[in-house]
């Protein structure tokens, strides 16, 4: 399936087509038209031929003649759709009669192009085909996306903070960003996994294509291979119609998926065929889909003991753990504690149309010296607490640690120079260079103290 174009791109570029036609003369036609403007075009001279290249990729479209030999068109096309076929297609037929367009819509039929045509009708006709395909995508997954997004939660697509712990976080996902390796991502719950895999998608070539992050956890493990895989009309009782998965939704872009050590064995052995092949079948199918997809994973827990235990499959561990990338704790970064908690009172009182507090400096020590056991996302919770109660309730972070005898700053800069230069047998360029510091640093310290 094509990658995911954006407005100022011709879908056509990006697209794959089918043309299945008896006709030599028009399947020339449609060929020539096509080829110079589509990623790929195939072509098919019966229902049977193209049958056969579908069962080996998925098309974005099928440009399908009605009145072939041995079996109508729209007959096939319905037989295709109840078997998990996903391809809109556009009829091309010289009788369009009423019957003819009923059986279309109910065959799932995108457009018709009467024949005779010209090459600017057809084009035309996949042009809007692929437009409004792309669009009924984007619109499924951002109604999804709204209904996992809260008021005032906007999805953020850079890592803030310049700790080195974050900074280290940053760097490698740059290292990264335009390979198709899979990255997993490890860290404490609440630490940015999510905002690390959106930082990754939007730096990558895939950054026009669609990001769709799937909490492993919240789908329950009797349905995730059909949110995941999609399924066929029949598949399952209730399953009326085929549907796409969320994989296949994803084409061209990056899947996030949160917690991956929540899937259950049959959803991790599909998705050791994806990560391996790029294939999926959707749930009630004999049919594979070739997909293109970045996977970013994320587990908040070790995998290594879900392996030793039988949990997780080893295959796939050591599939999804080529690039492995720890989040830190946000205790361990530092003053962007303070950056965060600055960005979080902007956010949060413009979306509820709160008063903003400021920070005062007992609140951003407090802050500092907090250890943030839910990590980020605790920190954004303090601060929407606060501002619906107009306060920052400091006693509720960690108490100021006991007062304890203070060692004076030059006491201990003098028994680390003097450490330093003992281990180094009085070498004062490797003391520096082991502090840290500058050789002048350490000449003029020991000048000062006698030395």
């Amino acid at each position: 399936m094509s990658a995911g174009s954006n407005a100022g791109q011709d879908p056509l570029a990006s697209a794959s087509v089918l043309v299945v036609d008896d006709e030599p003369g028009m399947r020339h036609f449609l060929v020539k038209t096509l080829e110079p403007l589509c990623r790929r075009v195939d072509e098919a001279e019966h229902a049977e031929a193209a049958a056969r290249l579908l069962r080996q990729r998925q098309y974005d479209v099928m440009v399908l003649d009605n009145m072939m030999p041995g079996q109508r068109g729209l007959d096939w096309l319905a037989e295709q759709r109840f078997q998990g076929g996903f391809s809109d297609t556009i009829m091309i037929t010289a009788y369009a009669d009423l019957e003819t367009a009923i059986e279309a819509v109910r065959a799932g039929v995108s457009d018709f192009v009467l024949k005779p045509f010209r090459s600017n009708q057809i084009l035309t006709a996949l042009r809007r085909c692929l437009e409004i395909a792309r669009l009924r995508r984007e619109n499924r997954l951002l109604r999804r996306e709204l209904e996992t997004v809260g008021l005032g939660k906007r999805r953020r697509t850079e890592l803030v903070g310049a700790s080195a712990a974050v900074s280290e976080v940053r760097t490698l996902l740059e290292r990264v960003a335009n390979v198709s390796t899979p990255v997993l991502l490890t860290g404490p719950c609440g630490s940015g996994k999510e905002v690390a895999a959106r930082h990754l998608h939007a730096r990558s070539a895939r950054a026009a294509g669609p990001f769709v992050a799937i909490q492993c956890g919240s789908i329950p493990n009797e349905l995730i291979e059909v949110e995941l895989f999609g399924h066929s009309a029949g598949a399952f009782p209730g399953a009326k119609d085929a549907r796409e998965g969320l994989l296949a939704s994803a084409a061209g872009g990056t899947v996030f998926l949160d917690e991956v050590a929540e899937l259950s064995p049959g959803a991790q052995n599909a998705l050791l065929r994806v990560l391996e092949d790029g294939v999926i079948r959707p749930v009630g199918t004999e049919r594979d889909q070739q997909l293109d997809l970045r996977f970013v994973l994320s587990s908040s827990r070790p995998l290594l003991p879900a392996v030793e235990s039988g949990a997780f499959r080893e295959d796939l561990y050591f599939r999804a753990t080529v690039v492995e990338i720890a989040m830190p704790a946000l205790r361990e970064r530092g003053t962007d504690i303070l950056e965060l908690a600055e960005l979080f009172l902007s956010e949060i009182s413009a979306a509820h149309s709160l008063p903003k507090l400021d920070l005062s400096p007992a609140l951003r020590s407090a802050l500092l010296r907090h250890d943030w056991p839910g990590n980020i996302r605790e920190l954004r919770n303090f601060i929407e607490r606060s501002l619906i109660f107009g306060h920052f309730p400091i006693e509720t972070l960690s108490a100021p640690a006991r007062a304890v005898p203070v060692t004076p700053l030059e006491d201990l800069e003098r028994r680390e120079i003097l450490r330093a230069l003992e281990l180094t047998g009085n070498n004062r360029s490797e003391a520096a260079r082991l502090l840290g510091v500058s050789r002048k640093t350490i000449d003029r310290k020991c000048a000062a103290w006698g030395f």
